[in-house]
């Protein structure tokens, strides 16, 4: 019935019911039953599992969701909840009104869903009940995870040349975690091998490659098997990547068309750095100028002479030239001091009184009595094509390239270390132990190649004092640019059923 109240409003009453199983007063209802007798008869829930299973891989940390899919989910996300409700079957007969996360103990391997659902029920009553779902987290290890531990299952393989300038490609691979989906890495003789599941994972590592250094690829694919019922084909797929075959502190003669769109440089100059592009400097002028990736391969060349090919000097007089007597270039370093350097061989010293005059963009670090390497070309005997065309009066008779530090001495002081791929020592040979040392000389001596690496700090040296104080010019870093090694060696939880760790 209706009632006015004193407001003026209008206001319903129900006249009240006795419950037909218990004779509790209640408002009427299409079951003319209380909440309690009709929960006492009918479950909404009967229907609904209470009890489940999770399979968690832990290699990957993974959950597996139906059918075959293998989701990352964190403990109590919403991509775990989305992973527990379609494991339960019968939901979908009544209506999930909320769901949510009950707490366990993370080590537990039980994972607790509280969920709200309601359902219609005698004479169209709407019925909610509140109720928990138990999971068991059990361990199975995923397809990919399988593949990875066999070591011997791939669908793509990257090689990639094991020359200098892949040293510091490696430090970038390492950094920016680009080898993350390899299955295994495989030292070769003359390179490194990486194995992905994936076609796109090799295509991803490809990609990054050609970003950071000049480089190009060759794409070949083996036929696998071959199902002629619906006319699939598998392929193993091989990505060969070429680096350029140049590295720094190399002299390089530049053929004439390339010398001319880089500023119309001598083509006679010096590598002083190769990251996307190659830096070179023209140690007479110091001129620089960049070579991209694309305008090399339109125009290959090798290098002219190698750091292997250098020769010992000492410095005898040297003298810096005044900037009112260089050459006037459109982009020069600042970096470096032009010079002109009286040199004379290391093996000739007390045998002869033979020197040669040269100029040097080295006038910074130089001073008389120092040793450097640099190139004899008045008895050298060149095979290269570029070089054969330029004019004898155009050709120095030295070409300086680098100061002699004393490597014994830079290693005592050598505060800091790098990362390496997993395997990368077992070709440990004379000639790559020596590249790598060299590799950490000329971190220490440019500043612009370690920008993009990551340098740690190495505990058993960072503590050490030297009493010899005189460095003598020596490079070092500092220990601003070092990053802390951080190693994680045990859970702060301990292990399985251990107290947590304060």
């Amino acid at each position: 019935m209706e009632y006015l109240n004193d407001g003026g409003f209008r206001e319903t009453r129900y006249s009240l019911i006795a419950c037909c199983r218990c004779g509790l007063q209640i408002e009427p209802n299409p079951t003319n039953m209380c909440v309690d007798c009709l929960r006492s008869d009918v479950d909404i829930t009967e229907d609904i599992p209470k009890t489940s299973a999770l399979s968690f891989c832990r290699s990957c940390e993974r959950y597996l969701q139906p059918p075959n899919q293998w989701i990352k989910a964190e403990l109590e996300s919403r991509e775990l909840l989305a992973v527990c409700l379609k494991k339960l079957k019968g939901l979908s007969k009544v209506k999930l009104v909320d769901a949510g996360f009950v707490w366990t103990e993370p080590h537990s391997m039980r994972v607790k869903v509280k969920l709200t659902v309601q359902k219609e029920v005698m004479n169209g009553a709407l019925l909610q009940q509140v109720f928990i779902v138990e999971y068991v987290v059990q361990s199975h290890m995923c397809d990919d995870c399988h593949r990875v531990e066999a070591k011997d299952f791939w669908r793509a393989v990257v090689q990639i040349d094991h020359k200098k300038t892949f040293l510091y490609l490696e430090q970038l691979i390492l950094k920016h975690k680009a080898h993350r989906n390899t299955v295994n890495i495989k030292p070769m003789a003359d390179g490194l091998d990486f194995f992905f599941t994936k076609q796109d994972d090799a295509k991803k590592l490809v990609d990054f490659l050609s970003a950071f250094v000049p480089s190009r690829h060759i794409t070949g694919k083996e036929l696998v098997s071959h199902d002629i019922r619906n006319n699939k084909f598998t392929y193993k797929y091989t990505f060969s990547v070429e680096i350029v075959p140049i590295c720094k502190d190399n002299i390089i003669c530049l053929p004439q068309k390339t010398a001319q769109q880089m500023g119309s440089i001598n083509p006679l100059c010096i590598v002083l750095r190769v990251t996307q592009n190659i830096h070179v400097i023209d140690p007479n002028t110091l001129q620089v100028a960049e070579l991209s990736s694309a305008n090399y391969w339109r125009d290959p060349f090798t290098a002219l002479v190698s750091v292997k090919q250098l020769t010992e000097f000492m410095v005898m007089e040297i003298d810096l030239v005044p900037d009112k007597e260089r050459p006037f270039r459109p982009r020069v370093s600042n970096k470096h001091a032009l010079a002109d350097v009286y040199v004379a061989r290391m093996s000739d010293l007390g045998v002869n009184e033979i020197q040669f005059h040269c100029r040097t963009h080295l006038g910074h670090i130089l001073k008389v009595g120092d040793t450097v390497l640099g190139f004899d070309f008045t008895n050298a005997n060149l095979n290269h094509q570029h070089f054969e065309k330029m004019k004898s009066d155009k050709v120095p008779d030295v070409m300086l390239i680098k100061k002699v530090f004393d490597n014994a001495r830079r290693m005592r002081r050598r505060k800091w270390k790098l990362h390496r791929f997993e395997g990368a020592d077992e070709l440990d040979t004379e000639s790559v132990t020596r590249d790598y040392n060299d590799f950490l000389n000329d971190l220490e001596e440019d500043q612009g190649l370690r920008e993009n690496i990551n340098i740690y700090k190495d505990a058993s040296k960072i503590t050490v004092e030297l009493e010899d104080t005189d460095d003598e010019g020596i490079p070092q870093i500092s220990l601003q640019e070092m990053l802390e090694d951080l190693h994680i060696t045990e859970d702060a939880t301990g292990g399985e059923g251990a107290a947590m760790m304060e």
